[in-house]
């Protein structure tokens, strides 16, 4: 189903972004201290150079003809994602010649897969630990930039004696699915922390809105799933974080990555490269503008989210952090090794292969 277009309305939309931005700064963001983030915000480093020079012939093709039709799936329930609001609606796509449908795509991961695999889209935005695994059946899409970092969380009850990820052996985590970036990150987590993953602790399956229900009713002791739902479950002090895909060594990893079509690569490669380029641009302005950024999102956003938390969730979240090149390839092959240390890869996998065979470098 294809998302709302707040394009058709331009003017209410301008009028309401103005609006929406002014509101976002005047408002409090005390919900991204204490209880609610217990993984500090990392400072944003200079603006990277990203690879704006290379940029030539697409900014020459977007002033010189009509913009390229493109579709791009994405989750428009993730305001991680607020990254595609901003190139879609501060006009970064249209920048680098391109005119971009959103597909609120809400199916598996092999199902987007096989929808980019087969042309039914251009390109699509999703978490790296929700792709690696099925693209290793060889499905023709290929990862040509990354997003930001962060958006996965571990929470237990406040009132809960855990301190640290080796306190829950013995314990139920509930998780929204059994291949979720949530149950596969903390996993390797807990792998790391001690424990075994498989035997020390039990993740069970319940619907994604009824995880924190599951964990009131006793069912489980702690819950692993992403924002916002993460974030929105501790604003009323009743859970904590006792981990984060922020924490430790993770602080500088890339979660949400941007794959094409292999066939878009070979028979265009300069609109792959428009499409990294204008999501790198657009996460850098995420990173540097987070109130602006999360009022691209609101018309987008399913259901309701107030727009300071889409505020605090673009400071918190890395937007900063998007690699690409060698440095997007070296963080692939991380998350390959590590998904065999939890036996999601086999231990003969070769990870820089692998993470070889699924990245293009479009931007060289």
């Amino acid at each position: 189903m294809t998302d709302r277009d707040p394009s058709q309305n331009p003017g209410s939309r301008r009028a309401f972004l103005a609006g929406a931005a002014a509101l976002g700064v005047a408002a409090p963001i005390g919900l991204a201290a204490g209880r609610v983030f217990a993984t500090p915000r990392i400072a944003a480093p200079p603006a990277p150079n990203l690879p704006i020079c290379r940029a030539a012939v697409t900014d020459a093709a977007a002033a010189a003809g009509p913009l390229k039709k493109i579709t791009f799936a994405w989750n428009a329930g993730a305001p991680c994602l607020v990254g595609v609001t901003v190139a879609k609606e501060k006009g970064f796509f249209a920048k680098h010649g391109l005119d971009v449908d959103l597909i609120n795509y809400s199916g598996s991961t092999d199902q987007l897969l096989e929808t980019l695999a087969t042309g039914k889209a251009d390109a699509a935005a999703g978490m790296a630990l929700r792709w690696l695994k099925p693209l290793e059946q060889g499905f023709d899409v290929k990862i040509v930039s990354s997003t930001h970092g962060g958006c996965l969380r571990l929470l237990v009850p406040s009132n809960a004696n855990f301190s640290s990820l080796a306190d829950l052996k013995g314990k139920t985590i509930a998780v929204s699915d059994m291949n979720s970036p949530g149950k596969n990150f903390f996993s390797i987590r807990l792998k790391k922390a001690g424990l075994d993953p498989n035997s020390d602790v039990e993740f069970k399956q319940f619907p994604g809105p009824l995880l924190r229900a599951a964990v009131e009713k006793g069912e489980a002791q702690a819950l692993a799933d992403n924002d916002p739902n993460t974030f929105t479950w501790q604003k009323d002090g009743a859970f904590k974080e006792l981990s984060s895909n922020l924490s430790d060594e993770y602080a500088r990893r890339v979660c949400c990555i941007v794959g094409v079509r292999g066939s878009l690569i070979r028979e265009n490669r300069p609109v792959a490269a428009s499409i990294a380029l204008a999501l790198l641009e657009a996460s850098e302005f995420a990173a540097l503008n987070p109130a602006e950024a999360a009022a691209t999102y609101v018309p987008y956003a399913p259901g309701k989210i107030e727009l300071a938390d889409l505020v605090t969730l673009a400071k918190y979240h890395t937007h900063h952090h998007h690699p690409t090149g060698a440095a997007l390839k070296k963080e692939l092959a991380l998350y390959a090794d590590e998904l065999k240390l939890i036996s999601i890869f086999k231990p003969t996998t070769d990870v820089a292969k692998y993470a070889e065979r699924i990245y293009a470098d479009v931007l060289s």
